[in-house]
């Protein structure tokens, strides 16, 4: 009777444990995106002048991803296909756009739209933004705290953002001043100033530097949160132009290489020395990436975060605004940059780190796109039921974890912009059509004619074998008009015609 009555004591205090045990906590999730930041500039991914040891870390930490593609050739859209599952021929944003009757602020996305925040805070998370928006002005349908997040800190506006000394950033809904003369972000060195004089370029600097308030501001939220899941949404605006960055890591670079100056005669500020503060900006965003890291592993959080590092398209044309991709050979060989669909505009270095869950010191070949994130991370935080219908995101969750998965039957991309353009990848095949689109910077002379590569025979895209495989041209061609949704906002009118 004794020996019953124990091991029913037992029975019912294991059961009552059980019964109280609370669910087993989800991650964390910490998104860092890079602006303009190309495949080629950071050390994992072939940089051989910048120092990025933080990200070539993270690296070595998590899965590299080699074919991994931005949601769009510039900033705005790019991050709408990021935020909602959808790619450019079907989400609302398919190009950069200012808002109407607002101060500032580009055109909003509708109530209930980027449902990547919106889902996580049903979910329960905290969701905080620190950096650059770009998806709608405050108090718009498209501010920050109309689409999940609880915390916004930094630019709303991309304008804006072209300045690293800017008079003031968002606190939330409210802007916050800061230490700094106003001056424009686009102006010419004047023709009295001596170019070689470092004293001439001192009228473009402030007291407060954008990023560093920013990269506080976030760490600040990880130590408010660090005992509940949260999505950390971490937009910084490096290393898009102008060329700004502070002394301290200015001189980590200068008298490494020749370095003449830029007058600020192709649009965004003057530098003295362009490549140096080029260089100078991703070394310290690397160092901002390591300040989060560091601060994971001292909440002893290192476990129950996902990172993720990326950019949200390739980086600049040569020398416009200063910069000099082809010296740092940031689209690592690749054709075309910033605003273009080839190779250069829109594959982006991608690292994931999930310690304990995905296999470090590994790299992925599979094609992905920013529309995979959405379904993706709801995966790997075992919230599958949350994925909405309707998505062009793949979830590459059983990739990441080392799970057989079959490949991508397409990736699909357009853009109203640079002229309208249209590109698909289809295995190794890739399709671009431009000049959809005609305007004041359209090139071509033969409008919408497509153009087909083989990317694991040519990777540089330097051969167009369209003639020599028509059939294949002729399936890709009616690829891309099945994935075009016409939009009123962003009209394309070689595609919105019928017969196009």
């Amino acid at each position: 009777m004794i020996r019953f009555g124990l091991t029913l004591q037992l029975s019912l205090c294991l059961a009552s444990g059980l019964l109280s045990a609370e669910p087993p906590r989800k991650p964390n999730i910490i998104f860092i995106l890079a602006d303009d930041l190309g495949y080629g500039d950071v050390g994992c991914y072939g940089q051989k002048i910048i120092r990025t040891p933080h990200v070539d870390h993270l690296a070595r930490d998590g899965m590299r991803l080699t074919n991994h593609y931005s949601g769009s050739n510039v900033c705005a859209p790019s991050r709408c296909v990021l935020m909602t599952g959808l790619h450019p021929g079907h989400a609302f944003i398919r190009d950069n756009r200012q808002a109407r009757g607002y101060e500032e602020g580009q055109m909003p996305v509708p109530d209930g739209t980027l449902k990547l925040p919106l889902i996580l805070k049903s979910l329960g998370y905290a969701v905080g933004g620190f950096g650059k928006w770009g998806l709608g002005p405050v108090g718009s349908s498209g501010d920050p705290f109309k689409q999940g997040f609880d915390r916004w800190f930094g630019y709303n506006c991309q304008a804006v953002a072209h300045n690293y000394y800017p008079t003031h950033l968002w606190d939330n809904d409210r802007k916050s001043p800061l230490n700094n003369p106003p001056f424009p972000a686009h102006q010419k060195l004047p023709p009295e100033a001596d170019p070689n004089d470092p004293a001439s370029y001192t009228r473009y600097l402030g007291k407060d530097y954008a990023p560093d308030l920013i990269i506080e501001q976030a760490l600040s939220y990880i130590r408010t949160n660090k005992d509940r899941p949260f999505f950390l949404y971490f937009a910084s605006t490096v290393p898009h132009l102008a060329l700004q960055v502070p002394a301290d890591s200015l001189k980590e670079y200068l008298g490494q290489f020749e370095d003449a100056p830029y007058r600020g005669d192709r649009a965004y500020l003057p530098h003295r020395y362009p490549r140096a503060a080029y260089a100078a900006m991703i070394t310290r965003l690397d160092r901002d990436v390591g300040r989060l890291l560091s601060l994971i592993k001292e909440c002893g959080l290192e476990r129950e975060t996902i990172v993720i590092f990326s950019s949200d398209n390739g980086p600049l044309y040569d020398r416009l605004g200063g910069t000099d991709t082809e010296f740092f050979n940031s689209a690592s060989g690749m054709r075309g940059r910033k605003g273009s669909f080839y190779e250069g505009g829109i594959r982006v270095p991608c690292i994931i780190r999930w310690p304990g869950k995905i296999a470090p010191l590994t790299t992925h070949d599979r094609v992905t796109g920013f529309e995979d994130w959405l379904p993706t991370l709801l995966e790997l935080i075992d919230a599958k039921s949350a994925i909405p219908e309707g998505l062009d995101g793949i979830s590459f969750a059983p990739a990441l974890l080392g799970q057989p998965q079959s490949p991508r039957s397409f990736l699909y991309r357009e853009s109203p912009g640079y002229g309208g353009q249209q590109s698909i990848r289809v295995g190794p095949w890739k399709a671009i059509r431009r000049n959809l689109n005609p305007g004041p910077r359209a090139r071509e002379q033969q409008p919408g004619e497509l153009e087909l590569y083989h990317l694991e025979r040519d990777p540089s895209e330097t051969k167009d074998v369209a003639k020599e495989n028509p059939e294949v041209a002729d399936r890709l061609r009616r690829l891309m008009a099945e994935q075009h949704v016409k939009s009123e906002p962003f009209s394309m009118k070689g595609l919105d015609v019928p017969g196009q």
